[in-house]
C-alpha cells in the first residue's frame, strides 16, 4: 500500500465509497464505485463533477433510469465470438442488458434542448430491439425454450403431444380394465426413465406383459411398460432426441447473433455501468444534502459549513475552513476531544471526495484547488465512526510525507511533535512545518504546544485556529475559530472535576511567567469573543423581532387594501346594475317615442324629440363616466410622495403608470404603456403594496417549481393490505406523471394474487394508464406489473 493509499484509508474514503456502492444497482457499477480513486488533473475533476451535477438535475426532472437486470456478459459474448454455445441464462442476461439499454436511451430521448455533460453516454447506447425480442420470444425461462422458437421445434412438440395422448389412452384402458385391477398397485400412470409405465404388484408382475423399468425400494411394486405402448414410447424417445438437437441448434443460432453484435453489447454494458455509477453519485449527493464545490485555480481552499459525511447529520456541527490565499499553514489548537482531528479528517476527506467526482456536504460558495496528493499523518486507531481519538505521531510516516511534499500536495498532521520531550517536540514540529512550507505544500496541523501558537502569531502566512470548548459544561462545541489560538483549559477543567484548589494553585506557580501571561491573554481574548458573540446574537434577535413586526404590519396593510378593493368592487357592481336598469328604461322610452312618431301628425316637432333623446343619453353617459372614474379616498392619503420606481394611478384617467423620475419642482415623469407623460403629485395616487404583491407571487411560483421532486421509477406494495395499497398506488402514479415518467414498475409480490388483481383493477380504471403487463424474466415475472403511462 502506497503512502497516498494509506492516507486515503486514514481519511476513511473507503467508507464513503461503500456508501456510494450501496446506491449503485448493477454489479459493474458497485465494483467501479469501490475502486474509485481521486483524480489529480483539474480538467478530469471538473468533468467528473459536471457529470454528477447533470445526473442530479435529470433525477430532479424525471427520476433515475432503471439499471436493474444489468449483468456482466462480456465473458459470455467473447465465448460466443469464438464459436461457443451460450446457455439460456446467459442469453437471457444479454436480452435484459439490451432491454436496459433501450430503456436508458428512451429515458434521455425526451426534451434535450439543453446539453448536459452525460449526453455522450446516452448517445453511445445501441438499442438492438430485434435481438432482444428474438431472445425473449425464443426463451421463456432458464429451463424452457418456447415452441415458437422455430417451426421444427413446434412440429416436434406437436408430435410428442399426439404420441403422449395415444400412450395415455392405451394405458387408461389398462388401468380401468377389470382384468388388470387386481394386478395393479394403483390405477395410475407414471413416468420412469422418460417412458410411461404402470405400477404393478410384485406378486402379479406376470399378469401385465411388458418391460420392467424400475422397482420400488420395498420391492412390493414393479413399474412395467406394457407391450402395447412400447412402440409409442420409442417414438417419444426419438422425438425427445430430435427436440434436444433442435434446441441446441436454436441456442447456437442465438449465440451467433449475439457474437455478431458482440462489440455493441459490450459497449452497452460499459456505458450502462458508467451511467449507473454517475447516477449513484447523484443519489449520494441527495442523501448527504451535498452540493458541487467550485474548483479554484489559485490554491484557494474554502469550505462553508462543512460536515463530515460519516457523522450523524442531525448532531454534526458544521465548520468553516479556509486555507491558501492569505495563509498556507493552519495551526489548530484546543483541548482533547475538542474536534481538532475531526477537522483534519473533514478537510482531507472532502478534498478526496471532490476529486472522485462526488458532491460534498458543504454549503454553496465552497471551493477547492486540485491537490495531486493529500497525505495525512493521523493516529491509525482513530475512527470517526467509533468516536475514538488517539494522539500519536509516526515519525517514519512523516519522513515519507516530507519526501513526497510538493507545491501541489495537502499535508495533514495530527498532534505534530507529540510523544517526546515537549521542548524538543515543539522545536521539531516547527522545523517540519517550515520544511514543508518551503516545498510549497499547504499544511494543516493540530497541536497542544504553546510554542506553535506563538510561531503562528509571529510567522507570515501562518495562522492559528482553535476548537471551541465550554468550560462550564466540560463539553466541546466542535466549532472551528480561525485566527484565534486555543487555550488548553487544563486548570479550569481540573477544577471543575474536583481537583483540590491547593494543587491547582501549586501548578499555576510552577508555570513560568511568560507561559502564564500568554495563557491569560488567550483567556481575555476568548472572554471578549464570547461577549461580542452574545451581542451579535442579541442584535440578530432584535432584528428578527423588528422584521416580524414589519411583516405583520405589511400583512395588515395588504389585508386592509384588499378589503377596501373588495368593497369598491361590490359598490361598482351594484352601480352597474342600477345603470343597466336605467339604460333598459331609457331604451323603452325611446321605443315608445318611435312608436308615437309613427302615429303623430306631420307637424310634430321632431327636433324637440331628438333633443330630449340626446339629453337622456348624455346624462346616462355622464353617470357611467362618473362610475368608471377611480374613486379617491380623501380620508386615506398615501403614506409618502411617489418616487422613481413606484407605481401610481392617474386620478383623471383611471389608468396606472410607473414613475421614471421626479423633477426638482415635484413634477413626475411617468411611463404608461408606450406613452411618457408628466403629472403633479396631487394628480396621482401612490399604489402601495403592488411591489410586495408581485414579489409574493414570484416567490410562490418559485416555491411551486422547487417543490417538485424526482419520482422513483418503481413502488413496492408488498406486505400491504388492498385498502392500504390502492391509495398509495394512486398517489404514486400522480407523482410519476408529474415527474414525466413514461414507464414505472409496481412491485406487489406473487403470494395469493389478491393484491395483484386489486392493482390491475385499479389500473384499468385509471384513465391516465396507457397499458400494463406482468414482468418478464429478469423484471420480476408475476411479482411485478410494468405500467406505461399516457404522455
Amino acid at each position: 500500500m502506497t503512502l497516498y493509499e494509506k492516507s486515503l484509508k486514514t481519511l476513511e474514503l473507503p467508507a464513503v465509497l461503500d456508501m456510494l456502492a450501496g446506491e449503485a444497482v448493477s454489479g459493474g457499477a458497485k465494483a467501479a464505485a469501490l475502486a474509485l480513486t481521486p483524480a489529480g488533473d483539474i480538467h478530469e475533476v471538473r468533468c467528473r463533477l459536471s457529470e454528477t451535477t447533470a445526473a442530479k438535475k435529470m433525477m430532479t426532472l424525471k427520476g433515475s433510469p432503471a439499471f436493474s437486470g444489468i449483468r456482466d456478459i462480456r465473458s459470455a459474448v467473447r465465448r460466443a465470438d469464438m464459436g461457443g454455445m451460450l446457455n439460456t441464462s446467459e442469453l437471457l442476461d444479454i436480452a435484459a442488458l439490451l432491454r436496459a439499454a433501450a430503456g436508458a436511451a428512451a429515458y434521455a430521448s425526451g426534451d434535450r434542448t439543453d446539453k448536459t455533460a452525460i449526453d455522450y453516454l446516452f448517445d453511445a447506447l445501441i438499442a438492438n430491439k430485434f435481438l432482444e425480442g428474438k431472445i425473449s420470444s425464443s426463451i421463456v425461462g432458464v429451463d424452457e425454450i418456447a415452441d415458437a422458437a422455430s417451426a421444427e421445434l413446434s412440429d416436434i412438440r406437436r408430435h410428442m403431444r399426439v404420441a403422449g395422448d395415444r400412450i395415455r389412452q392405451s394405458l387408461n384402458k389398462i388401468i380401468s380394465s377389470p382384468a388388470y385391477s387386481k394386478a395393479l398397485q394403483e390405477p395410475i400412470i407414471t413416468v420412469k426413465n422418460d417412458r410411461y409405465v404402470v405400477p404393478v404388484k410384485a406378486e402379479q408382475k406376470g399378469a401385465v406383459p411388458g418391460l420392467v423399468h424400475d422397482v420400488s425400494a420395498s420391492g412390493a411394486t414393479f413399474f412395467i411398460e406394457p407391450m402395447a405402448v412400447v412402440q409409442l414410447n420409442n417414438e417419444i424417445r426419438e422425438l425427445l432426441s430430435r427436440e434436444k438437437k433442435e434446441i441446441e441448434r436454436i441456442l447456437m443460432e442465438l449465440s451467433a447473433d449475439a457474437a455478431a453484435h458482440g462489440e455493441d453489447i459490450i459497449t452497452d454494458f460499459n456505458v450502462l455501468s458508467d451511467l449507473d455509477l454517475i447516477f449513484s453519485k447523484a443519489k449520494l449527493s441527495y442523501k448527504l444534502n451535498a452540493s458541487e464545490p467550485e474548483i479554484s485555480e489559485n490554491s484557494r481552499l474554502v469550505l462553508r459549513r462543512a460536515r463530515h459525511p460519516l457523522l450523524n447529520p442531525k448532531t454534526v456541527v458544521p465548520i468553516d475552513i479556509r486555507l491558501g490565499g492569505e495563509y498556507d499553514t493552519l495551526i489548530i489548537t484546543g483541548p482533547n476531544t475538542g474536534g481538532k482531528t475531526v477537522t483534519l479528517k473533514t478537510l482531507g476527506l472532502l478534498a478526496a471526495m471532490t476529486y472522485c467526482g462526488l458532491h460534498i456536504p458543504a454549503d454553496d460558495g465552497s471551493a477547492l484547488p486540485v491537490f495531486r496528493e493529500t497525505l495525512a499523518d493521523i493516529g491509525d486507531e482513530q475512527s470517526i465512526e467509533q468516536s475514538l481519538s488517539t494522539f500519536s505521531s509516526h515519525m517514519t510516516n512523516i519522513v515519507k510525507i516530507l519526501e513526497a511534499s510538493a507545491d501541489d500536495t495537502l499535508l495533514l498532521f495530527d498532534e505534530l511533535g507529540a510523544g517526546t520531550d515537549p521542548v524538543e517536540g515543539a522545536a521539531l514540529a516547527i522545523a517540519i512545518i517550515e520544511y514543508a512550507r518551503r516545498t510549497g505544500a499547504k499544511i494543516a496541523a493540530t497541536t497542544h504546544y504553546s510554542e506553535l501558537k506563538v510561531f503562528a502569531l509571529t510567522t507570515e502566512n501562518v495562522t492559528n485556529a482553535s476548537c471551541e470548548f465550554d468550560v462550564e459544561t466540560l463539553r466541546p462545541t466542535y466549532r472551528l475559530l480561525i485566527g484565534i489560538p486555543g487555550k488548553s483549559n487544563a486548570f479550569a477543567i481540573s477544577k471543575r472535576l474536583g481537583l483540590p484548589e491547593t494543587v491547582i494553585n501549586d501548578a499555576k506557580r510552577r508555570v513560568n511567567e511568560e507561559s502564564a501571561s500568554f495563557e491569560e491573554v488567550l483567556g481575555n481574548l476568548e472572554k471578549t469573543r464570547y461577549e461580542m458573540e452574545n451581542e451579535q446574537l442579541e442584535t440578530r434577535r432584535l432584528l428578527r423581532v423588528a422584521e416580524e413586526k414589519a411583516r405583520l404590519a405589511e400583512e395588515n396593510r395588504t389585508r386592509t387594501a384588499q378589503e377596501r378593493e373588495k368593497a369598491a368592487e361590490l359598490a361598482k357592481r351594484e352601480a352597474n346594475r342600477i345603470l343597466s336598469e336605467a339604460r333598459s328604461t331609457a331604451d323603452g322610452v325611446m321605443e315608445e317615442l318611435r312608436r308615437l312618431r309613427n302615429q303623430a301628425a306631420a307637424d310634430t316637432d321632431w327636433q324637440k324629440v331628438n333633443a330630449a333623446k340626446a339629453e337622456i343619453f348624455r346624462k346616462l353617459n355622464e353617470a357611467e363616466e362618473t362610475l368608471q372614474a377611480p374613486r379617491q379616498d380623501e380620508d386615506d392619503p398615501p403614506s409618502r410622495p411617489a418616487g422613481p420606481g413606484d407605481k401610481v394611478r392617474l386620478l383623471g384617467l383611471g389608468t396606472t403608470a410607473d414613475v421614471i423620475s421626479v423633477s426638482a419642482d415635484g413634477v413626475l415623469t411617468l411611463q404608461a404603456g408606450m406613452m411618457k407623460i408628466t403629472a403633479r403629485q396631487e394628480e396621482v395616487r401612490l399604489m402601495e403594496g403592488e411591489t410586495q404583491s408581485e414579489i409574493k407571487k414570484y416567490l410562490a411560483k418559485s416555491a411551486e417549481k422547487l417543490s417538485r421532486m424526482a419520482a422513483r421509477p418503481e413502488i413496492d406494495l408488498r406486505g400491504m393490505m388492498t385498502d392500504e395499497a390502492l391509495p398509495i398506488l394512486e398517489r404514486y402514479l400522480d407523482s410519476a406523471r408529474m415527474g414525466k415518467l413514461n414507464v414505472v414498475t409496481v412491485i406487489h409480490g406473487k403470494g395469493t394474487g389478491a393484491l395483484r388483481q386489486a392493482v390491475h383493477q385499479s389500473l384499468k380504471r385509471d384513465g391516465n394508464v396507457k397499458s400494463f403487463r406482468l414482468g418478464r424474466f429478469g423484471e420480476g415475472e408475476t411479482g411485478v406489473t410494468i405500467v406505461e403511462l399516457k404522455p
